[in-house]
């Protein structure tokens, strides 16, 4: 009986083992089932050896200056730049594996140390994904499935794809490919934007600290958030969990975490959206010639289709020196304050009832802001995206709402508050605006671009959208004409006394008699006097001599692009140009006589370097060299004794105006330099032009309306409103001797026979000298 028991038990137990076996290959042949059923795409789409290849994920096209830094990107969604392994610190590579996955150099793909001691501690010892899994997340599956078995269908997709992974890339470049790929916040999507938005400098730059919080991000970016007002005491915590880990794993000694985790986070925080940044206008313009430039169906991919700025990674190479353009900007921004603190000093309501307009009655006041209310963004949107009717539209613009405004005096430039629409247009109409281009003559290479001083509140851009009123920046080309044409010399002499062109001579249906400013005539003046103090009947003399047409014809020929009626004002320069057009046409001054068409766009590559488009230049013979020397040699007057001489002297630091808005003086340039100022009717707008033999630089300045103005030509001059921008940039400029801004002599023709050296000029001048702030410009 006892023999049969013990039979029994063995044949159970015989049983049972066979029975483990049988499910134990069940349950492998199950799994393998399971993972050879997930590589088919049973449960759902997996990706083939070519998407693995190149994987599926937006690339922004990047704007890069001529000195080899981003000046910033454009994209939908995705701000992401990729950068090489070779690129990532040490400390960042070590700071990732410690923290997320120790055992990435032992394992191919899944750590199964890892996933065990997750399934026995259910998921409480910490997850057991790898880099290469999360990886495979990031790149096909995001977020995915809430449901247990949606979540368990996902892992299993996960590890085949990090096991193909491994297989297709090196270590080196799965990290490198983790890095790219996450969403660090704030439009910093990849290691790049994230060490340029979170710390402003390029991954390689980064210190063990900021290494350390970025890599604690990947934990959850939304949460470990560093800006203020979001999480920064979190996000430091989880960067000193990171440093532990450094430690922990033999990467930094513990001095070095101990030290490190005292630090703060030390954000240099510089949001890189579309609105924000280094040449924003610039990148605005570069934005319509790149859409341009893949609607044209020259430029496609090899399968047909256009590319796409906001995800195909494209490299467009331009021609601004980033430093240049931080120094033009800086101008500006040192300015302008003190300008619109004048101007606005001038315009309170007790001084100016219809304050920031002059001159202009109710009514006039009135149907100016309705027809600004019509060409609104707003109104736009509500009558054409809404359909809203115009009754409702024009009460919305007296509601008060609440927004946020433009102003120079508040942190960030910006100020919270309640106001209506219409009281919102009327305030941004009393700003004066700038604008500003610099260009080198001899390549049309464009340097620096600033549309304007906020591209987030003023939109428009004024360096080659806007067009207004020259004035007497004009004149050149009627003398450059007269040149010419009559082989004048800077010291030819004309009488300066009243002068009348009859009707109907050149078209005009009036008699034309323009007056100097002041009323003051008497004697004669060279003509590199009378250019250098812009003195309008000597210049009226002059078109009479040659015609309006032949003055069109030049100023077409310099790459004036508007069309000009052909009567003798525009001498005094009434035409409505771009600060685009005039810098490219002075530009042919500097350059002997030779046009070429500003070139914004160097070259295009694509994500792999391969060359789409490079830039041929657009050159052409306008002027002799030895007219375009002459023309140079006239312009050198503004700046020795006429309305640009305080480019020169220090004498004036007690006189008002300079005290108050002659931002940088004295400059105390010794250097030749030749150039013009220009004041429009009623101060409307004010300019600056002034060229260098290797460097030609246009300022504008005005408000939005022509009838916002400063009362006085004293500051409404483009001596006051426009020449200390360009005063501040050149010096700026010439502070940086890489830039290598010439301070020579132009270059005069070997064939030169206009005398341009006048003996008598030096006394002529002393005699006659008028000091520029006692006699300002002006063109009407």
């Amino acid at each position: 009986m006892a023999k049969k028991t013990k039979s029994n038990a063995a044949l159970n137990f015989t049983k049972y083992v066979k029975w483990f076996w049988k499910l134990f290959l069940a349950g492998v042949l199950g799994v393998a089932l399971l993972f050879l059923l997930a590589s088919w795409g049973a449960f759902g789409e997996m990706p083939d050896h070519t998407i693995l290849e190149n994987p599926r994920t937006n690339l922004a096209s990047e704007i890069i200056s001529s000195d080899g830094k981003t000046l910033g990107k454009f994209y939908f969604k995705d701000n992401r730049t990729p950068v090489d392994y070779s690129e990532l610190p040490k400390q960042l590579v070590e700071a990732l594996i410690a923290t997320e996955d120790a055992r990435y150099h032992k394992h191919a793909g899944i750590d199964a140390r890892g996933t065990l001691r997750a399934i026995v501690k259910a998921g409480q010892g910490g997850g057991a994904s790898t880099i290469s899994q999360q990886l495979a997340k990031q790149l096909f599956h995001g977020e995915g499935s809430k449901n247990t078995l949606g979540r368990i269908t996902q892992k299993i997709k996960e590890w085949i794809i990090a096991i193909r992974l491994e297989r297709q890339y090196t270590k080196e470049e799965i990290i490198s490919m983790y890095f790219n790929i996450y969403d660090f916040n704030n439009n910093a999507d990849g290691i790049r934007s994230a060490a340029r938005i979170y710390f402003g400098k390029e991954p390689v730059a980064l210190e063990l600290h900021e290494s350390a919080m970025l890599v604690g991000m990947f934990k959850n970016s939304s949460l470990y958030n560093p800006r203020p007002h979001r999480n920064p005491e979190g996000t430091m915590n989880r960067r000193n969990v990171v440093l532990a880990q450094m430690e922990k794993y033999g990467y930094i000694t513990a001095e070095e975490k101990d030290s490190v985790q005292k630090m703060p986070l030390s954000l240099r925080y510089s949001p890189e959206s579309h609105r924000e940044g280094i040449a924003t206008y610039f990148r605005e313009y570069l934005r319509g010639f790149m859409k341009d430039w893949c609607d044209d169906k020259a430029n496609r991919k090899p399968d047909g289709s256009k590319y796409n700025i906001n995800s195909d990674g494209l490299k467009i190479f331009t021609t601004i020196d980033s430093r240049m353009q931080a120094y033009a900007e800086k101008a500006v921004q040192t300015h302008m304050p003190r300008l619109q603190a004048e101007f606005d000093n001038q315009n309170t309501p007790k001084r100016n009832p219809t304050a920031p307009f002059l001159d202009l009655e109710g009514e006039e006041i009135e149907d100016l802001m309705n027809k600004g209310m019509r060409r609104s963004e707003r109104w736009r949107k509500m009558k054409y995206d809404l359909k809203k009717p115009d009754k409702e539209i024009i009460e919305s613009f007296n509601k008060p709402v609440q927004m946020s405004i433009y102003s120079w005096s508040a942190e960030g430039n910006e100020i919270d508050t309640i106001m209506t629409p219409m009281d919102s247009m009327r305030y941004y109409k009393s700003f004066l605006l700038p604008s500003m281009m610099s260009m080198e003559p001899q390549t049309g290479h464009v340097k620096a671009w600033v549309g304007g001083m906020n591209y987030k509140h003023f939109q428009y851009d004024m360096v080659k959208q806007g067009k207004r009123q020259i004035g007497s920046t004009f004149k050149p080309f009627v003398y450059a004409t007269a040149i010419d044409q009559l082989h004048l010399s800077p010291c030819d002499t004309l009488p300066d006394t009243p002068f009348c062109i009859e009707k109907d001579k050149y078209g005009n249906p009036e008699e034309w008699c323009p007056k100097n400013s002041g009323g003051k005539y008497g004697g004669t003046r060279t003509l590199k006097n009378a250019l250098g103090n812009s003195v309008n009947t000597i210049t009226a003399r002059l078109m009479d001599k040659v015609g309006p047409q032949p003055v069109i014809d030049m100023a077409q020929k310099l790459g004036v692009e508007q069309d000009i009626l052909a009567v003798p004002s525009i001498a005094l320069g009434t035409p409505d140009l771009s600060v685009y057009e005039m810098v490219a046409a002075y530009s042919t001054f500097a350059n002997q006589g030779v046009y070429n068409k500003p070139v914004m766009v160097t070259r295009i590559e694509d994500k792999n370097g391969t060359i789409l488009y490079q830039f041929n230049p657009e050159s052409k013979d306008v002027l002799s060299a030895e007219t375009a020397y002459v023309t140079v040699k006239l312009l050198e007057g503004v700046t020795e004794s006429g309305s640009g001489m305080r480019l020169r002297h220090s004498w004036a630091k007690n006189v008002p105006v300079y005290k108050e808005i002659i931002t940088g003086y004295p400059y105390e340039f010794t250097n030749p330099i030749a150039g013009k100022t220009g004041t429009t009717q009623n101060q409307s707008d004010g300019w600056f032009i002034g060229m260098v033999p290797n460097l030609v630089t246009g300022v504008w300045v005005g408000a939005e309306d022509r009838a916002a103005h400063f009362k006085t030509i004293t500051y409404g001059q483009g001596a006051s409103m426009a020449l200390p921008i360009w005063g501040l940039y050149m010096k700026s400029c010439y502070e940086n001797q890489d830039l290598k801004i010439s301070t020579a002599e132009f270059e005069e023709p070997t064939d030169l026979s206009i005398e341009v050296n006048c003996l008598k000029y030096k006394e002529e001048l002393d005699k006659d000298r008028i000091k520029d702030f006692e006699e300002p410009e002006i063109d009407f």
